[in-house]
């Protein structure tokens, strides 16, 4: 009898952000703040999995990975991003997101404790933007007591 293949789901690696704020820095030098960690924009329609992995965190840490995550997201009111679901995979943590409203650049804050007891926090950017939405071209119309209405290239506008 045969039995039906179940299918392995992997988190999208176009989604992933990889913690780098651990590089060594050369005594003497002075280390510079690293840039703000974001994901790609998001569509409010979208539902969506996003992934955070702190695998640099834990190098020379055989066997540490996420044990617990709390994830909180800013601003939250209704209709805002909001959070669907969250898993941890050793050192990666995937989170569903639905939501948010057009034009809003949500802060997902991590807070991340591992086996081993290391505890991170950070702060991954979101945008939200309008991506399904048809642009409209830009028409400016005219219209004066002499005039008719005219589209961009001056050819009248008629009604059937």
């Amino acid at each position: 009898m045969a039995t039906p293949a179940q299918p392995v789901w992997r988190p999208s690696h176009a989604r992933a952000v990889l913690l780098d704020s651990f590089v060594p820095v050369p005594r003497g030098a002075a280390a510079l703040a690293p840039p703000p960690l974001s994901w790609p924009a998001k569509d409010p329609a979208d539902i969506l999995d996003y992934q955070f992995d702190i695998a640099p965190a834990l190098i020379g840490n055989d066997g540490d990975g996420i044990a617990s995550l709390d994830v909180a997201i800013a601003p939250a009111g209704p209709g805002d991003l909001a959070l669907v679901s969250a898993a941890a995979d050793g050192t990666s943590a995937v989170l569903w997101l639905s939501g948010g409203q057009a034009g809003v650049n949500y802060a997902v804050t991590l807070g991340i404790v591992t086996r081993n007891n290391r505890v991170l926090s950070r702060v991954v950017r979101l945008p939200v933007l309008a991506l399904s939405a048809p642009a409209l071209p830009d028409i400016v119309l005219l219209a004066g007591p002499q005039e008719g209405l005219t589209d961009q290239n001056g050819n009248p506008i008629t009604v059937p």
